[in-house]
């Protein structure tokens, strides 16, 4: 890299320095709430499907919320709003909290409280997102770079470090990954008050429908964004087939105690911050379609290995396989989507992906409870090889870089 490019990247960075260390802190505590959630649903019930509904509660609001939060976040100034929703989830949390500790939890509850603190999410993320390239340009080489170091450490705090602080908490209380999530997003917002001042987008104020419908005709006509985003939703439905009852995997078939599911979880980001980290430089001379094409067939062979082994240590090492291919997708989709939409359009592109990507991850999740509790729980992940193995095929760009 030239002198020219690494000046660049390093203004870039300080610019973003306040929103990276917001991602960092508050998605540790998620990565708790995500280890926990699931763990705290198997002491309420043993149905299958009412454990994948945990799951699937994380990324349901999507469908219902994403788009028209896409379309309020293009008017609205980003900042405000990503503090706005930090805070929001806070109080839910702290809800979920005394409702343990006062004795009168029940899954309704919980499934209720993942709800809403979905439903903040779709504005913080489209908020999040859609603010990067406001505070760095849209130049390919330094979205990149930036987008790398962002899904870096997401997956620092979402899978290597919170899952284990989750999963090893909740068997000392079973409040505290949730106290811990709470406090997380108190201080993410601190860090988000450092931003720059990132105003509403320039355009007109359409009605929300309109609104919502110039986001989708950009997307839809937009041949490459098109396919990622379709290609997005078939690889988290893939994901979330095999995990949203994976915590039944770990215990009924790898044997494995509830205190180290979050430390199994982890292990999927080594290879995560890895790639993440390198993303400039690994995703250089591929296409945005064929990183993502290669992450479908890596995850597609890495949950047939896991389903074939049925042991821990090979389970480990197919895991960090797994992390290293979510995170070149993640960037590879991000920097897509920034460097192909206009500013006053890109909160509601953004949303648009997450109604493909996330939603189709909540579907994904009922999908897999329903032939976990048909078939068996191996059979959930040979059936989500078989996705994934068939979407990557169809995303590959024949004939085109």
């Amino acid at each position: 890299m030239g002198t020219q490019a690494v000046v660049k990247d390093s203004r870039a960075a300080r610019r973003v320095l306040p929103l990276l260390a917001s991602t960092g802190i508050s998605v540790t505590g998620d990565g708790a709430f995500i280890a926990a959630a699931p763990l705290l649903a198997v002491t309420l019930t043993r149905d299958p499907v009412a454990v994948a509904s945990v799951t699937a509660a994380f990324y349901i609001p999507w469908l219902v919320f994403g788009l028209p939060a896409g379309a309020l976040v293009d008017r609205w100034p980003r900042r405000t709003v990503m503090v706005a929703a930090d805070l929001a989830r806070a109080a839910v949390l702290a809800f979920l909290v005394a409702a343990l500790a006062a004795g009168y939890l029940a899954l309704p509850i919980l499934l209720a409280a993942v709800l809403v603190v979905g439903v903040a999410q779709c504005f913080f993320d489209s908020a999040a997102q859609a603010s990067i390239p406001a505070l760095v340009g849209r130049d390919k080489e330094t979205l990149t770079h930036v987008n790398g170091r962002y899904w870096a450490l997401d997956t620092v705090g979402r899978s290597l470090l919170g899952p284990p602080l989750g999963s090893l908490s909740f068997a000392v209380n079973r409040g505290l990954p949730f106290v811990a999530d709470a406090v997380s997003f108190v201080l993410s917002a601190m860090f988000v008050r450092r931003l720059p001042v990132i105003p509403a987008a320039d355009g007109p104020h359409e009605r929300i429908g309109t609104a919502i419908r110039a986001g989708l005709r950009h997307l839809l006509r937009t041949r490459d964004l098109r396919v990622l985003a379709v290609s997005m939703g078939a690889y988290n439905f893939g994901w979330n087939m095999a995990m949203g009852t994976f915590v039944l995997y770990a215990a009924d078939v790898l044997s494995l105690p509830s205190a180290f599911y979050g430390v199994l979880l982890a292990v999927s980001a080594v290879g995560g911050v890895v790639a993440g980290w390198r993303a400039q430089f690994l995703t250089r001379r591929t296409s945005y379609r064929q990183t993502m094409a290669v992450a479908h067939l890596v995850q597609g062979a890495a949950w047939l290995g896991i389903a074939l082994a049925g042991n821990v240590w090979a389970t480990a090492v197919l895991l960090a396989a797994l992390g290293a291919g979510s995170a070149l997708s993640s960037v590879a989709v991000g920097s897509a989507r920034q460097a192909m939409t206009p500013d006053h359009l890109l909160g509601r592109v953004v949303s648009a992906f997450r109604l493909f990507g996330l939603g189709a991850a909540g579907i994904g999740a009922l999908v897999g409870g329903g032939i976990a509790s048909g078939f068996g729980l191996t059979a959930t992940l040979i059936a989500a090889s078989a996705v994934l193995v068939v979407a990557g095929v169809l995303t590959w760009p024949y004939g085109r870089r």
